[in-house]
């Protein structure tokens, strides 16, 4: 079976004003991690899917998961167009070094 891998990057801008609303972004960072995806950037986080129909049916769940408050933006990226990623300050992150030796290894 041929697997044509597709990841979701998800950028998202919450108010972080009050108590409650630093509480709801701690949850919904929680709820990203816990659901599989790493984080790229303050705020922007990504999940690799094994096809579009994944990524697109998890979307639907991640809809009903997502605060009231702010913003969210999904993109779907194919794994050839993520893996075409310049990071131009710094080097890669340890998680980064760390999922590119051994995501692709095992396939």
């Amino acid at each position: 079976m041929i697997y044509n891998f597709v990841r979701i990057i998800l950028f998202f801008d919450l108010p972080m004003n009050t108590k409650k609303e630093k509480r709801v972004y701690r949850n919904f960072r929680k709820y990203l991690i816990q659901n599989g995806y790493m984080m790229m950037q303050f705020s922007v986080y990504c999940r690799i899917f094994a096809n579009r129909e994944a990524a697109v049916n998890h979307i639907t769940i991640l809809k009903r998961n997502v605060p009231k408050e702010g913003q969210i933006r999904i993109m779907l990226v194919t794994e050839k167009q993520y893996s075409k990623i310049e990071i131009i300050v710094g080097g890669k992150s340890k998680q980064e070094e760390i999922v590119t030796r051994d995501s692709f290894t095992k396939l």
